[in-house]
């Protein structure tokens, strides 16, 4: 079953202060971003603001926050009430999002891995190409549709673990639990298994051209904190991945 966030919305939001958000997942997403000064983004898959914000700080001119938990969007509301950025927060379904050609850039934390089989896969691409300008750029993390999840080690040094949670063969729709550990707090999530070529499939039926996955960074700040022999294992058999491309 899809995760229902509206009830862990506050535990995710405490989620994204662990230090491998900060310094891997943080570091490269906002990296591909890029300049961001002047443009028009959207967020979907937003949760709590978290992405939302940083890209309204760092200059976009009108950003829009777009998830499908209610609960998500009440916690970014809350925050945007005692910022005051500026920013627009909705709920919304990512395969049938109401705006068309109207956004340089979306940027999406986590949506395509909740794709059950290709078909909503393809739904979600073609909903995020929709939003965008000609030329728009689309830039996501995900979990990596390169990694064999039966098969991955342990991540509970940096504070997650992720896993098959299904039985029987690994294959197309195979779902992946995450668990997370904060403080002597846990909570579980649960998406979706569909391979490279299924995301490539789907993206260049909806539009979009020159696609890049990219592996994770480190941030200078992370290496100096913990050591580059910390990060080592999810630098090379990180279980999360980031593409880009254009419309």
């Amino acid at each position: 079953m899809p995760t229902d966030y509206d009830p862990i919305a506050e535990l995710y939001q405490l989620s994204k202060r662990q230090p491998w958000r900060t310094h891997v997942e943080a570091h490269t997403l906002l990296g591909l971003i890029g300049d961001v000064s002047g443009l028009s983004v959207l967020d979907v898959a937003c949760g709590e603001g978290f992405y939302t914000r940083l890209l309204k700080q760092r200059g976009a001119s009108r950003v829009v926050g777009v998830d499908l938990s209610a609960g998500m969007v009440e916690l970014a509301r809350t925050q945007e009430a005692g910022h005051r950025l500026g920013i627009s927060y909705q709920v919304g379904d990512a395969r049938n999002l109401a705006f068309d050609g109207e956004f340089d850039l979306v940027v999406a934390a986590y949506l395509l891995n909740y794709a059950r089989d290709r078909s909503e896969l393809a739904a979600m691409c073609a909903g995020i190409a929709r939003c965008l300008k000609p030329g728009g750029r689309f830039v996501t993390v995900n979990s990596n549709p390169a990694t064999h999840f039966p098969t991955v080690p342990s991540f509970r040094k940096y504070g997650f673990e992720a896993a098959n949670a299904g039985t029987g063969n690994w294959r197309e729709g195979s779902p992946i639990r995450w668990k997370f550990y904060l403080d002597g707090q846990a909570f579980e999530i649960e998406n979706y298994y569909l391979d490279v070529a299924a995301h490539e499939v789907a993206l260049t039926a909806a539009g979009f051209l020159n696609i890049r996955w990219h592996a994770p960074q480190l941030a200078p700040q992370g290496e100096a904190d913990f050591g580059l022999d910390f990060w080592s294992l999810l630098l090379t058999q990180c279980p999360v991945a980031f593409l880009e491309c254009t419309r």
